[in-house]
C-alpha cells in the first residue's frame, strides 16, 4: 500500500510504501476512493515531537470499498462502499488502503460521489454527538428552542445547521465575519446570521429568547466569558477546542447551566459500550443524504491525494477562512 506520512512537525508529506495489512477481528480493510481534511490533522502533524523514525499517517475521513473483513466482522461484506471518520490512535487516511473497526463505519450514501461522500463523517459525528448526545436535544420536545452555533460556516458548522434545522427543528443563530461565510450559512437553512466578533452586542439586535444551546467551534477560550454570559438559565454550551486556560464554572451556578465537552473519538479510542452508535448514525446520514434532506458540505476537490495537494489543503485549512469541506481523490 502506499501512504503519505509526516516525520516531524515541520515536515512536508512523505510518501512511503508498506504491506497492504490484513484484517482481524472486527476491522475492515479498505480501499479508499476519497479523503477530506480536517482542522484534526493539522494538528497531530503539529503536535509531533522531534523526528520520527517512522512516518506518521494522519487523516480521518474517507470514502472506499471493502476489499477484506476479519473474522468477527458481522456488519458489511467485500465489495461493500462505506464511509467514516475512523480512529484518532491508529493510522490515518492519507493513504490507498486503511484499517477501520467496522462499528465506526457507514454505508456510503448511494447517490454521491467519493468525494462528496468522504466530506461527510468527521463533521457528521461530531455535529450529531454534541447536539443529540452530549446536550441531549430531542426531537419534538425541544422543537422551536434556540441554539446559537459559533464558527457556523467550517465542516462542522456545516452539518450542525442542517441538522439542527431538519432533525430538531431548532431556531439556529448562526456566527460567521465574512458575507460569503454568512451567505453559506443561511443557504444550510440558519434563521439568523451574526458576527462573532462582538458576539454578545450582535446577539441582542436579535431582540429574541436567550439560546438555550450553544455550540462552540472556534477556540475555547476567547469565546468562554461571553458564552456563559449568553446562556440560558438552565442551558447547555458545547465545547470542541482544548482549553488552554483555567475558567470559572462557578459562574453558571445561578442559572443551573452546564458545559459539556464533544471530541468525536472517544467512542473509538475507549471501545465505548455502544461504539456501534457511529456505524448507525452514519447510516442515518447516509440515508438523509440520499433522500435530499440535507447536502454534502463539500465545497472543493484539489485533486488526488499527493505532496502538493495535501500541502495546499492544509495551508488553506491554517488560514481560516475555509467554507464547507476540502477533499482529495484516491492516491495515483
Amino acid at each position: 500500500m502506499k501512504a503519505y506520512g509526516y516525520t516531524a512537525a515541520d515536515a512536508a508529506p512523505t510518501l512511503i510504501e508498506r504491506e497492504l495489512p490484513e484484517p482481524e477481528g472486527r476491522d475492515l480493510l479498505i480501499a479508499i476512493d476519497a479523503i477530506a481534511v480536517n482542522p484534526v490533522d493539522t494538528k497531530v502533524k503539529a503536535g509531533i515531537q522531534g523526528e520520527l523514525e517512522q512516518a506518521k499517517i494522519v487523516g480521518w475521513d474517507a470514502a472506499g470499498t471493502v476489499l477484506a473483513a476479519g473474522r468477527d466482522c458481522e456488519l458489511f461484506k467485500v465489495g461493500d462502499k462505506v464511509f467514516y471518520a475512523g480512529d484518532i490512535s491508529r493510522d490515518g487516511c492519507y493513504a490507498s488502503h486503511q484499517l477501520v473497526d467496522e462499528r465506526i463505519v457507514g454505508f456510503a450514501p448511494r447517490k454521491h460521489s467519493a468525494p462528496e461522500a468522504a466530506a461527510m463523517p468527521l463533521t457528521s459525528i461530531t455535529a450529531w454527538e454534541a447536539l443529540f448526545s452530549r446536550m441531549k436535544i430531542y426531537p419534538n420536545l425541544d422543537k422551536g428552542k434556540t441554539l446559537l452555533i459559533i464558527g457556523a460556516a467550517g465542516g462542522v458548522g456545516s452539518i450542525a445547521i442542517q441538522l439542527a434545522k431538519k432533525v430538531a427543528e431548532l431556531n439556529v443563530v448562526a456566527t460567521a465575519s465574512r458575507e460569503q461565510s454568512a451567505a453559506w450559512c443561511r443557504e444550510l437553512g440558519a434563521d439568523h446570521v451574526i458576527d462573532h466578533h462582538d458576539l454578545s452586542e450582535e446577539y441582542g439586535r436579535l431582540n429574541i429568547a436567550d439560546p438555550d444551546y450553544i455550540l462552540c467551534l472556534g477556540d475555547t477560550d476567547p469565546y468562554y466569558e461571553v458564552v456563559t454570559d449568553l446562556i440560558a438559565s438552565q442551558g447547555l454550551i458545547c465545547f470542541v477546542v482544548t482549553s488552554q486556560q483555567n475558567h470559572n464554572i462557578d459562574k453558571l451556578k445561578t442559572k443551573s447551566a452546564g458545559i459539556v465537552w464533544e471530541f468525536m473519538f472517544t467512542r473509538p479510542m475507549f471501545k465505548t459500550a455502544d461504539i456501534t452508535a457511529q456505524h448507525q448514525l452514519l447510516n442515518r446520514i447516509a440515508e438523509m443524504l440520499d433522500e435530499g434532506m440535507i447536502q454534502s458540505t463539500l465545497k472543493q476537490t484539489l485533486g488526488p491525494i499527493n505532496a502538493d495537494n495535501l500541502i495546499r489543503a492544509h495551508q488553506q485549512l491554517q488560514d481560516g477562512h475555509t467554507l464547507g469541506k476540502i477533499a482529495l481523490t484516491a492516491i495515483e
